[in-house]
């Protein structure tokens, strides 16, 4: 069976009022600073990738021996990087080694091919035949590392060597005809005449070529 209640409302009613009792309205005092829902504008999370790209080396010239042999290269190679430029002066660096030893760092006095310790005579690149000299290469090779029959040793034994010293300033210096540049060599290798070390130096002059690298 169903009940029902009924609710009287009186307080409801009490708390009604007319819209005439109401103060009146007015807009809101203004608030300073950005509004409460303005919209802020993100930085991008992904930043774009910037490649850096090295300046363009600047080419540098060389000389180079055409037709002429691994070796040959080599020293043109090593006599340039110790600051010598100038075309006659390499090709009568050349020019002497030519002579004397063909660019065969193991030849032996006389033309044979063989080792450092079994040669008896002028031995290398430029023949060192005096004791001193000749024991010279392989106490430099023993301190420094490296065969005493090898053309990189000679080169760098070359070079350390008082009578080279003594004469490295001069093949630098440009500008000179080879009969000078081979004027200034006499006291490095001692040689007698001019001969075939004269026409060789003048050989590789027409031999050397420029590139860039």
């Amino acid at each position: 069976m169903q009940q029902f209640f009924t609710v009287a409302l009186p307080l409801l009613a009490a708390v009604t009022t007319s819209t005439t009792t109401l103060p009146p309205m007015f807009p809101p005092p203004p608030v300073s600073g950005p509004p409460p829902f303005s919209i802020i504008k993100e930085e991008p999370t992904s930043k774009t990738a910037i490649r850096e790209v090295a300046p363009e080396k600047s080419k540098e010239t060389k000389l180079i021996c055409k037709g002429c042999s691994l070796y040959e290269n080599l020293a043109l190679d090593y006599f340039q990087e110790r600051g010598i430029k100038d075309k006659n002066a390499l090709a009568t660096i050349l020019g002497n080694i030519k002579q004397e030893s063909m660019f065969v760092p193991n030849i032996c006095e006389g033309g044979s091919r063989t080792n450092y310790r079994n040669c008896y005579g002028g031995y290398g690149l430029i023949q060192w035949t005096s004791a001193d000299r000749y024991h010279g290469l392989g106490q430099f090779a023993r301190k420094y590392g490296g065969s005493p029959s090898d053309i990189h040793t000679q080169l760098r034994y070359l070079t350390n060597e008082v009578q080279w010293k003594e004469i490295e300033s001069r093949m630098k210096t440009s500008g000179k005809s080879i009969d000078r540049y081979m004027n200034d060599t006499y006291s490095w290798i001692g040689w007698g005449i001019h001969g075939d070390r004269t026409s060789y130096a003048h050989q590789y002059v027409n031999r050397l070529a420029k590139v860039e690298v």
